[in-house]
């Protein structure tokens, strides 16, 4: 459906018309009727598929319906979620849709200076994005009040659950003195997922299930190659040798890996920026900021960042590590393939990791395919990374294969 024929502002479709929305995703066509219509919502959908807009749209056209002006009594709308970056994904994703409006959003998180952050918010709000923590140190100091607030977001609930942060999930509903609106959102459901979403949501919230069967967007090509540990480092420099102009995230167990691998690929003249959890919040926005400009096209990242990174034309995703836990191989693969737009999603498995693929394999509900790779291929590769034969013709083999697989299945039915 197009947002033209939504009962939405004029001033709302211009935004998503500059931004090039035209029509609906699944989640936005079954989420924005029915948020507009004051219900609470469990939303289960696939990152990528435009979950922060499904509850972004209707959340500042009623506050902008209601307001007679720009100035702002108090905040109507809290989006919690678990990370820095997520917030600062959301709070732009927000700031962009509100342009023009009488709405006024703010992304607030820890690692910075709070001072300018408590300016801020003494100049009035409409909908405050925000990591728990800073947002309770706040409210203790008596710099944030939620008596005002009329919709609660909860947004990649199940990172929160990972994360710890169920205590401060049942504090701050608890703080909402008022009757609300609660939205849940979620990439996974499990029992643990459903127990604290049915303990903030009514029982007659509207539950939504985006393509349950289908864990990763079918935008996201998926290819395993089985790579001894230590060799990882010269098959990931012939891949960054034969795909100059893409745009690559290598995803790393550790921070020392991330740091490990960039040094590595600096020492053979490739250009990387690394993300994780030892960056202070200044250093992780500029680094976010150069990858989203294409100064820099390869970024180098721990699962600290996997749900935080919403750029629309990332090529690929390297696994350089396979992930410990099944579920971040989706969040991690989901920063490809966003929207209408391709990605490939590339695994590096040791034999240490062969047991984690068979996990990530069983989530996934289907195999990955395997790219073989020859003894002397494979040789030639650690002493020539940038070999003959690119990995991208690799997989485009694999592809053709595929292709012809089905084919000869046609003929014999």
């Amino acid at each position: 459906m197009k947002f033209e024929k939504y009962p939405i502002s004029e001033t709302i479709k211009q935004n998503l018309a500059q931004l090039g929305f035209v029509r609906t995703t699944d989640i936005q066509f079954k989420t924005i009727p029915s948020i507009m219509d004051g219900e609470d919502v469990l939303a289960i959908a696939q990152t990528g598929t435009g979950k922060t807009a499904a509850f972004a749209i209707p959340i500042i056209h009623q506050i902008d319906y209601r307001k007679n002006s720009k100035r702002s009594y108090g905040i109507q709308c809290i989006v919690m979620v678990p990370t820095h970056e997520l917030a600062m994904q959301i709070g732009d994703v927000f700031t962009k849709l509100s342009k023009q409006t009488k709405v006024k959003t703010f992304a607030m998180y820890g690692g910075i200076e709070q001072d300018p952050q408590i300016q801020k918010l003494q100049s009035g709000l409409d909908v405050l994005i925000t990591t728990p923590g800073r947002l309770f140190d706040l409210i203790h100091q008596g710099y944030v009040d939620v008596k005002r607030v009329e919709t609660l977001v909860l947004d990649e609930a199940d990172h929160m659950l990972d994360l710890g942060f169920i205590k401060d999930i049942h504090a701050i509903k608890r703080m909402l003195t008022q009757q609300h609106q609660t939205l849940f959102f979620s990439a996974t459901i499990n029992k643990d997922i459903k127990k604290l979403a049915y303990s903030q949501i009514r029982h007659s919230a509207i539950r939504i299930q985006v393509s349950p069967e289908n864990r990763v967007s079918k935008n996201v090509t998926h290819y395993v190659m089985f790579v001894e540990m230590d060799d990882k480092r010269f098959f990931l420099e012939r891949f960054m040798t034969d795909n100059p102009e893409s745009r690559v995230i290598v995803f790393v167990r550790t921070r020392v890996r991330a740091e490990r691998v960039a040094k590595a690929m600096g020492r053979v003249g490739i250009e990387t920026m690394t993300i994780h959890g030892d960056k202070d919040q200044h250093d992780r926005a500029e680094v976010m900021n150069a990858f989203k400009a294409g100064s820099c096209r390869t970024l180098i990242a721990t699962d600290v960042s996997a749900r935080g990174i919403d750029i629309p034309d990332v090529h690929y995703v390297i696994n350089y590590d396979l992930p410990d836990k099944a579920e971040n191989y989706v969040h991690r693969v989901g920063r490809t393939g966003r929207g209408i737009n391709k990605g490939i999603a590339l695994s590096f498995c040791s034999k240490e990791e062969k047991v984690r693929l068979e996990e990530i394999q069983g989530f996934l509900d289907k195999p990955i395919d395997v790219i073989k790779i020859a003894k002397e291929d494979y040789a030639f590769t650690l002493q020539h990374p940038s070999g003959e034969h690119s990995l991208e013709e690799l997989m485009e083999e694999m592809n053709e294969w595929e292709k012809n697989k089905k084919k000869r299945r046609k003929k014999k039915a």
